[in-house]
């Protein structure tokens, strides 16, 4: 497994006088969403995560939040904003903006961009090549929200390659553990097992439906038994003098 890479510092020709150090909370500095599709999107993506690894302390999920990781130190210079990223091994706890070298380091371990008419020749190009030189980021993908275009590539002796497609149309992320793959429109996680991982609200829709459900065999059981009892009151049965 791929591992991302870790914040080196430079120091040739600086002195520690000159380095500026910001302050520990810094703010993401990122434009607002494009589109209502753009934004549902990467909340729908971490909402799930955080469900399905609701007992696990020891990940970041976010999105369209600043990665800062300028090797001297600087909020003006070498950031970038993801729409979704994952970083695993460090502490769950929220984070006004992810800042490389106030986290051991780290970058994401995974990366996922919600393509635009605007944005998509970036992704594509100049993102992909960051996310692959400089934040050796293992798991890259990208997903169109109006074509349905879904494309992954993991991390393989420093180059990015293309993860192939499943016959079921999904992607493998070797860092989740987890298939990516488009139902109803929407980029879903999927269980080893092909299994959608629902929602909040579709749990709770399962739920509802799981008790509708039960109600109804209880009262087709009741009605059952109240027929019974009548056929048998048609022969001179009464069960309640038995």
């Amino acid at each position: 497994m791929s591992e991302p890479a870790t914040l080196e510092i430079i120091s040739d020709n600086i002195s520690e006088d000159e380095i500026l150090f910001p302050p520990g909370d810094i703010l993401s500095d990122e434009p607002p969403l494009e589109s209502d599709l753009h934004r549902d999107q990467i909340d729908l993506l971490i909402r799930i995560l955080k469900l399905w690894w609701r007992d696990r302390q020891d990940f970041y999920a976010s999105g369209n939040l600043t990665i800062y990781y300028s090797p001297n130190q600087k909020k003006s210079e070498h950031f970038r904003g993801p729409d979704f990223f994952v970083v695993l091994g460090t502490q769950k706890k929220d984070r006004k903006s992810w800042v490389v070298w106030q986290e051991d380091g780290k970058y994401p371990n995974l990366i996922v961009e919600i393509l635009s008419s605007s944005t998509v020749t970036v992704d594509k190009g100049l993102k992909k090549q960051i996310y692959q030189d400089t934040f050796r980021t293992p798991d890259y993908f990208w997903f169109d929200p109006v074509t349905m275009e879904l494309q992954g590539f993991h991390l393989v002796d420093g180059k990015y390659q293309e993860i192939q497609v499943t016959t079921d149309g999904r992607l493998w992320s070797q860092q989740l553990e987890l298939y990516l793959g488009v139902y109803e429109g929407k980029l879903r996680f999927f269980t080893t097992e092909n299994q959608l991982i629902v929602s909040s609200e579709e749990l709770a829709q399962q739920e509802r439906l799981r008790a509708e459900q039960a109600e109804e065999r209880a009262q087709q059981a009741e009605q059952e038994i109240t027929r019974l009892r009548e056929a048998l009151r048609t022969q001179g049965i009464d069960l309640e003098n038995i």
